[in-house]
């Protein structure tokens, strides 16, 4: 199997339709049949399901496209150190954060891999988690920002920092000008929050039903954005890391508009979040040296961000 081959492969199942593979490609759809069709005799399996609606990857499939995409990235990088010299870092890095986070490092990353790899070319991704998850295991990712701890056969887990999470919006409950509000005065308050199979919900009814506390959720919300503007405009409240928000008093009007923001306390709500990447991919000088980055970065901006403690232990290595 040769390197076209392979790369038109990868495009079939990110089309998911073998004719739009086939203009995406520039060539005839027979022709790009035909190579999947030897592809497949080659290995002696199925590697895509093809149906009326278009073309999914099997089993086989998915672990083919995973290694190509691999093997593809290695294979840009290789001819861009040909140009640029071994001692340049170069070659597209993809990373994938949430957006809690993204909005607080993937610019800072950017702006820090641009200053000491001008070579390397950024690609984010930004989502919840679950999307983030299978980008990783597809093998579109070189690494992700994830909110885990446990390390598995198939990934790699390094923490990077542990957030508090605070309730934003509601200042009716409790006193508005406290920094922190006890989990408890949040039992039946109305809160919008992540989908069912988000690891924040997870989290967060994990421990209202050990306090035997009341989860009032009103609507599910996979929008970050959109949580905070709820909360802002005062429907109902959301749980989010606190750095999300800001603390606004009631009534100082001198104050740009946005969400209260109070951390919970009575227990302390806290996540950890680390740098995942995935074993069977082999990792490439760029992606080393971004993920070089992105460590160095977080501890030098966890101080300064309300609610975040970088993971010393890893940063002092």
């Amino acid at each position: 199997m040769d390197i076209r081959r392979m790369r038109n492969f990868v495009v079939c199942v990110d089309s998911g339709s073998l004719s739009k593979a086939a203009v995406a490609l520039a060539i005839s759809q027979p022709s790009l049949s035909q190579q999947i069709a030897e592809m497949e005799s080659d290995f002696g399996m199925p590697l895509l399901t093809r149906s009326h609606a278009g073309v999914v990857p099997t089993e086989a499939g998915l672990t083919l496209y995973r290694h190509a995409q691999s093997i593809l990235k290695q294979v840009v990088q290789m001819r861009s150190e040909m140009k640029t010299g071994v001692h340049a870092l170069s070659g597209r890095v993809a990373v994938g954060m949430p957006s809690s986070i993204s909005s607080s490092l993937a610019i800072p990353l950017f702006e820090r891999v641009r200053s000491l790899h001008p070579g390397i070319r950024m690609e984010f991704f930004d989502g919840m988690s679950g999307y983030l998850q299978e980008l990783l295991a597809v093998g579109t990712l070189d690494f992700a920002v994830l909110l885990r701890e446990e390390e598995t056969r198939d990934v790699t887990v390094i923490p990077l920092f542990t957030e508090r999470l605070a309730v934003l919006g509601v200042p009716w409950v409790g006193n508005a000008n406290d920094p922190c509000v006890a989990l408890e005065a949040m039992s039946g308050v109305p809160l919008v929050l992540p989908g069912r199979t988000n690891g924040l919900r997870l989290l967060i009814e994990r421990v209202f039903d050990a306090e035997g506390l009341e989860l009032n959720v009103v609507a599910d919300i996979n929008s970050l954005p959109a949580m905070i503007e709820i909360a802002q405009r005062g429907e109902a409240a959301t749980l989010l890391p606190g750095y999300l928000g800001g603390k606004a008093p009631v009534g100082d009007s001198d104050r740009p508009p946005h969400v209260l923001s109070r951390y919970l306390t009575n227990p302390t709500l806290e996540r950890c979040v680390s740098l995942c990447r995935l074993n069977s991919v082999p990792q490439t000088a760029a992606a080393k040296a971004v993920q070089a980055c992105l460590v160095h970065l977080v501890g030098e901006l966890a101080p300064g961000i309300p609610g975040m403690a970088a993971a010393i232990p890893l940063l002092s290595k």
